[in-house]
């Protein structure tokens, strides 16, 4: 096992990592940009070395002195988290080089799944359902322009690097076609430097359904149920919950023995994540792998009883998934998480600043994953993320009021926050009776979307 871990990564996540290398014993290193000095997650690791000045660009996501800051504490492996560094195969064959552990997969597994057309051809021939698309790049305008004809409008032009909602555009009819490329081509360039496109046939008011990966350095791969992603505004979750209700046994079952296929042949080891879209019929299809720990983790931790975070730190170090995961998965009960935003409810413009009161709920069945902190300040340089808010019930209904009396009771005062949103959206007759869509919130009226 390892002796000392360094968490590239702030904020919550960061919070998250320590925790599971306190239970495991293991020392861990924290880094921070000036404007983190005060984050709690500097205070709770064994050590904190300060990377840079406040943009990520210059710290979290500067590779030299991440790895600089690896090689002075001793360190001997690296967990990245999420965001950041976390799917940059780049970074990850450094730590490599450079004698660190990375923990996630492997450099070259990160790199043919962060091309969504590759992962796509993968999952396409272990038996996963694929949308009709694109077999690759979109070269120009006029094979754009020819493929959207055959498989017919709408069609949602992606960035083959993406993520977060970036580089996509949906294409209604052949006159819209050479502008959203034009546009999406620019998003994407500037956002991921690449502006490499594909296609494929827009599914209308999906619900987004994702499945949890755990994969061992020794070819075995296990699935942890999925989880039910279909709250969003403009591509970003705001709720997450597990199991979904509109995924049955058998369709569970299928899903997750093409995936095992899927990730056995690819050699994909730690933890991963498979994005699909379903149909109004309650048919699946896959969008993309996302090859490392996700926001929304804890509502499988809450329903399997699983560690996903220990259980990367104990794969990186070369255990097997038999003594890990020691009895057969099962799901039990139902969790809900909320991302609590530095964000007005209303208008949804950023609110970084002090939290000058704050009162973190509990009782039964919640979990608060949080950096925030009386007196503390949510900087403007970053996501606007201040807390994850879980509850776990016997069932839906339980989770669901359990959420409910936890929302009412978390205050934070100094900063507006996405907690009055939250609590109109498990109001809802359609969220209560689990009718969800990636078009929820403007179909429902909570908020309504500019053109």
């Amino acid at each position: 096992m390892f002796q000392k871990i360094l968490i590239a990564n702030r904020g919550e996540i960061a919070l998250r990592i320590i925790c599971a290398c306190k239970d495991l014993g293991i020392r861990t290193v924290a880094v921070y940009s000036e404007a983190d000095r005060h984050s709690l997650h500097t205070r709770f690791a064994d050590e904190a070395i300060c990377i840079g000045p406040a943009k990520s660009a210059r710290s979290y996501l500067d590779i030299p002195s991440v790895i600089s800051a690896a090689e002075i504490s001793n360190a001997d492996a690296v967990h990245p988290g999420y965001g950041f560094l976390s799917e940059n195969a780049d970074f990850a064959e450094v730590c490599e080089t450079s004698g660190l552990t990375f923990i996630g997969p492997k450099p070259d597994v990160i790199r043919r799944m962060g091309m969504k057309q590759i992962a796509r051809s993968v999952m396409e021939e272990a038996g996963v359902p694929i949308l009709p698309g694109s077999k690759g790049i979109l070269k120009c305008l006029d094979e754009a322009m020819q493929l959207a004809e055959q498989i017919g409008y709408p069609v949602m032009l992606k960035a083959s690097a993406g993520g977060g909602g970036r580089g996509m555009r949906v294409v209604r009819t052949a006159d819209e076609m050479q502008h959203m490329l034009a546009q999406a081509q620019a998003e994407a360039a500037a956002a991921f430097s690449c502006g490499d496109m594909y296609m494929e046939k827009l599914v209308e008011n999906p619900r987004h359904i994702e499945f949890q990966v755990l994969g061992d350095n020794h070819g075995n791969v296990e699935i942890l149920g999925e989880r039910e992603c279909s709250i969003q505004r403009r591509h970003q979750k705001l709720i997450e919950e597990a199991p979904s209700t509109a995924v049955s046994p058998e369709l569970r079952a299928q899903i997750s023995e093409s995936l095992r296929v899927a990730f056995k042949k690819i050699g994909y080891s730690n933890a991963g994540t498979v994005e699909f879209l379903m149909d109004q019929s309650g048919n699946l299809y896959f969008i993309e792998v996302n090859a490392r720990i996700q926001v929304e983790h804890p509502v499988t931790e809450m329903v399997t009883g699983v560690d996903l975070v220990k259980s990367q730190i104990r794969i990186a170090a070369g255990e097997p998934l038999s003594s890990i995961l020691t009895e057969p998965v099962t799901i039990r009960g139902h969790a809900i998480e909320c991302r609590i935003n530095a964000e007005h409810p209303e208008t949804f413009t950023p609110s970084p600043g002090r939290i000058t009161g704050l009162n973190l709920p509990g009782g039964a069945g919640v979990r608060v994953d949080t950096a925030a902190y009386h007196d503390g300040v949510i900087p403007p340089y970053y996501d606007s993320l201040v807390a994850k808010l879980i509850t776990h019930g016997v069932d839906r209904a339980e989770a669901t009021a359990r959420m409910n009396r936890a929302l009412d009771m978390f205050v934070v005062e100094g900063i507006y926050t996405s907690i009055p949103l939250h609590l109109r959206i498990l109001a809802h007759p359609d969220f209560v009776a689990g009718k969800l869509d990636t078009s929820f919130l403007v179909r429902t009226g909570l908020i309504g979307e500019k053109k």
